[in-house]
This record gives structure tokens, sequence and C-alpha cells, in this order.
């Protein structure tokens, strides 16, 4: 063989060994900042809003955050969380990580909760219940649903438009009643089918200088609106879990209010967006643990709200609102730390490799997929 010929081969070996390093499937792919770094922004607003609850009876402006939080915290969260459900393909693979991801910690954690707050809410009785979710539960099950139902929307022509449809029809059934909390599923499907339809060229439009400008008078237009609203609406409405006769108001509201909450989430999670660093930062890390955050901190809330810490009127001045804000965002932010995790894994990610077949492992394309 001549000299050329070995090298044009030792080039070509070269190139195949390059190319396989980069598309094998024992290469993980490095986790993108910016949703880390959004996912655990989201998760500190909702520790948040969960502490100023007790403070919203006697604050127009507690209210007014209040109302603006919950406008955008848990659309941005499911949004993102359909983003990350584009590669679900019910495989034997992805049903595994299904069960191990997202039902065993459902059932634990219900279990948890509801004898937990036998406690805490000094129910002693209060049973428990696999079809009632308790408290923050709901998001397990919804999420559940909404992955098994992914192979649908990403096969239909108009996903959006019918996923907001199913939502309008919601709010006119109230006996749709509380098993898995369909309600809140059907209402918020549109957030997460809404992610599976986005690229991440969308991502990078809402993060353009532009838009970070215009944020900041939208935002700050929200939260007047809010301001004046908060003795004209029932901020309710955010929660999406009730239909509209439980509100007490014509049917037909139900679907005008559907297709307006939707219109002004959006908005404001495009604002959020907006304001979200895209480099890593010091809670970047944190980004990967938010679920931990999401679960455990339910916990600490209620414990606090047994020792009734808002009857005390420190609280209720502005540095009190403030202090408990603050508190808030550490608890949550130390919950999603290595460490707990760590402790935790088993529960919220357990191996149960004994509980399937063997053979069921990613390889090649559907590693990769599994990392998008």
């Amino acid at each position: 063989m001549s000299s050329t010929t070995q090298a044009a081969s030792a080039r070509a070996a070269a190139s195949a060994t390059a190319a396989a390093e980069q598309t094998g499937p024992l290469r993980p792919k490095r986790r993108d900042a910016f949703f880390d770094n959004a996912k655990y922004l989201a998760m500190v607003l909702v520790a948040m809003g969960h502490a100023w609850e007790p403070l919203r009876s006697d604050s127009r402006a507690v209210t007014a955050l209040y109302t603006i939080v919950y406008a955008f915290h848990m659309p941005a969260f499911i949004v993102i969380s359909g983003y990350f459900s584009r590669g679900f393909d019910a495989s034997p693979e992805k049903i595994k990580r299904l069960i191990t991801g997202l039902v065993v910690p459902y059932v634990v954690f219900e279990a948890a909760y509801t004898f937990f707050t036998r406690w805490s809410d000094g129910v002693p009785d209060r049973p428990v219940s696999l079809l009632d979710p308790l408290y923050l539960t709901w998001f397990l099950a919804a999420l559940f649903l909404w992955r098994l139902t992914t192979p649908v929307w990403k096969s239909i022509r108009w996903p959006l438009p019918i996923a907001l449809g199913i939502a309008a029809l919601a709010t006119l059934s109230p006996p749709i009643g509380k098993d898995l909390d369909l309600q809140r599923v059907l209402q918020f499907l549109p957030y997460f089918v809404l992610g599976l339809c986005l690229r991440p060229e969308h991502f990078r439009l809402v993060r353009r200088w532009r838009v970070r400008i215009m944020a900041v008078p939208v935002f700050v237009g929200a939260l007047v609106f809010a301001y004046w609203a908060v003795p004209q609406m029932d901020y309710a409405w955010f929660f999406h879990n009730a239909a509209a006769e439980d509100f007490g108001v014509p049917a037909w509201y139900g679907p005008v209010m559907t297709l307006a909450l939707f219109g002004c989430s959006m908005v404001l999670v495009a604002c959020f967006l907006a304001w979200v660093p895209g480099r890593r930062a010091w809670f970047t890390a944190l980004g990967a643990g938010t679920l931990y955050g999401y679960l455990l901190h339910g916990f600490v809330i209620q414990a606090a709200n047994h020792r009734h810490w808002s009857h005390l009127d420190w609280f209720h001045q502005p540095l009190g609102k403030i202090t408990v804000s603050l508190i808030a965002a550490a608890v949550v932010t130390v919950l999603c730390t290595p460490p707990v995790r760590s402790i935790f894994r088993f529960v919220l990610e357990p191996r149960m490799d004994w509980a399937f077949r063997k053979g069921l492992t990613l390889t090649g394309r559907g590693q990769r997929a599994a990392q998008k």
C-alpha cells in the first residue's frame, strides 16, 4: 500500500473516530444553562407564592404580586416540561422512565402528604387516595397523563387549537370532578402542548435584546393592572382547577377566560423567559433538582402554617413580607442542592431495574433523542 493511500486511510479512520465520539451512545449531551436557570427561577416563584398565601387577606399589594406570579410561574414550568417531552415515543425505555420518574414519586408523596397533613391540618382521618391528588402532587399526575398523550399531539395537524378547545370545554363541565385533578390536567393542557410545538429558535426569539427591553413595561403594566383588578377579579381563575359555574358566573365565561388567561399567561411567560440568563450562574446546577424543591418545600410550608407564623403582626409589615419571601427562596434553593437530591434520589429517581424486563437500554438514536 502506498504512503498516500495509508495517509488517506488514516485520515478517514480519524474522521470516523471523531464522528463516533460526537454522536456515539456514550457521549452525554451538555445541559442547556438557559432552561436550568428558567426552571430554578420559576421554582423560587412557586415557593414564594405558597409563602404569600397567608398574607393575601390584608394586603392588596401582596395579592397583586400573588396574582401575577400565578399567572405565569406554572405555565412557564409546564411549557418547558412540554418542550422536553418532545422525544417521548412510548418506547419501553421511555415508559420505564415515566414510571420511575413520575408514578413512583406520585404514590410515595401522595401518601407522605396525606399522613403529614393529618398532623399539620388537624384532619386525623384524611384517607390516602391515589385518585385525588393532594396539595402539590397534582403536577405529577398531570405530567404523567400529558406525556402519555404526547404521540397524539405530535401526530395531529392542529394540536394547540384542539388543546385549547379541550380546555375550554373543561370549564363547562363541573361534573369532571377531582379524580386525578382532571380540571387542572385539561385546563393546563394547552401550555404543555405549546411546549411540544416549540423549537429552539422560538426561545432564542424571546431572548433578543428588543424583547428584553419590551418586557419591562409589559411586566410593569401587568402589575398595575393586577393591583387594580384585585377587588374586581377572582385570582383563583389562574389555578385552573374549577369550572366556570364554580365561580358563580355564566358558563360562557369559561371558554372566554380560557383564551384570555392563555394569552395573558403566555405574554408574561415570554417576559419571564426574556430575562432568564442564558449563561451559567451560581444557581444553574440547581435547575436539575427543581422537582426535589417542588415536592419537598411543601412539607416546610405546611409545617410553618401549622405553627401559625402569619399570626405575628411583624410578618404583615413590609420588612416582614420581604423576609418571608427571602426565606421561601432560601428553603427551596437548599432543597434543590445535590446533597438533598442524593438523600431523596431513591424516591424521586429510583432505579427499579428489578421491576422491568431486561434489555430496556438506550442505544444510539434512542439515547440521543432522550437527551434532547
